[in-house]
């Protein structure tokens, strides 16, 4: 994407706030105007998109989408950690949005109330750089994998139950690289494998969401290798993690 607002340099403020990351070496500052200058959408603003949103803004990522279409609810409280019990009731995107500004003023947030989908999740798609998957169910990841194939936007994929957790990176933008569908040809997987039907232990999320925010910093600012064709799983029981190397599914019937 064309961002015809381009910041060319980083104000003092800016480069104190920053500082921790800048010193980085082969981060260094033009690390920080990339992701002065990208802008994401962020689709679901619970447990994983909470870790996902809050570093993503602390970090000075320039220009959030936030996308939700729920409320908060008490039970989110145990681990949906950008939302407060002033926030009951209230919009998701609204109350992510206030928390947001409180960690960093300077960036711009723009907010999406309804479920995105068809034409509406293609608009939003096309207004950002990378897209972070950070829904609850198997049919909003598929429709998102398939958009960011066909747009070749990158995209992160988390997903946490239980004890259990996964991420992985898709960039159709690499002709050898596997999409989401690769991964699970299924469609038809259960629905109903939801927090609020199996459960979820609450640091899980934040685990699972810090390590998409991470992966996504890395895309936007060229920095370290992304875990492209990779599939990370962690049993947070015994603390194991295992990592898979994916393949591209030449008869995958969305991105072969």
């Amino acid at each position: 994407m064309t961002n015809t607002n381009e910041k060319e340099e980083l104000s003092d403020a800016e480069l104190l706030r920053y500082s921790r990351q800048i010193m980085l070496p082969k981060f260094d500052v033009d690390g920080q105007l990339a992701l002065a200058n990208a802008s994401v959408l962020i689709i679901g603003l619970g447990g994983l998109g909470s870790p996902v949103a809050m570093y993503l803004a602390s970090a000075g990522v320039g220009h959030l989408y936030l996308a939700d279409d729920d409320v908060v609810d008490v039970s989110n409280l145990q681990r949906q950690i950008v939302h407060r019990e002033s926030s009951l009731s209230e919009s998701k995107v609204n109350s992510a949005e206030r928390t947001l500004n409180d960690l960093n003023p300077n960036i711009q947030i723009s907010k999406i109330t309804r479920r995105l989908k068809g034409a509406s999740l293609v608009d939003a798609i096309q207004q950002v750089d990378l897209v972070l998957d950070c829904s609850d169910n198997f049919s909003t990841r598929f429709d998102v994998n398939h958009a960011c194939v066909k747009q070749k936007k990158p995209l992160v994929s988390g997903a946490a139950i239980r004890m259990e957790g996964q991420v992985s990176v898709f960039d159709s933008r690499s002709e050898d690289s596997p999409c989401y569908q690769c991964l699970f040809p299924d469609s038809s997987e259960d629905e109903e494998l939801s927090c609020s039907e199996s459960g979820v232990m609450a640091p899980l999320v934040g685990i699972i969401g810090s390590m998409q925010a991470m992966e996504a910093i890395k895309i936007l600012s060229n920095f370290g290798q992304p875990v492209v064709g990779r599939l990370f799983m962690l049993d947070a029981m015994s603390m194991e993690w295992r990592a898979l190397k994916l393949k591209k599914d030449p008869n995958c019937v969305c991105c072969s």
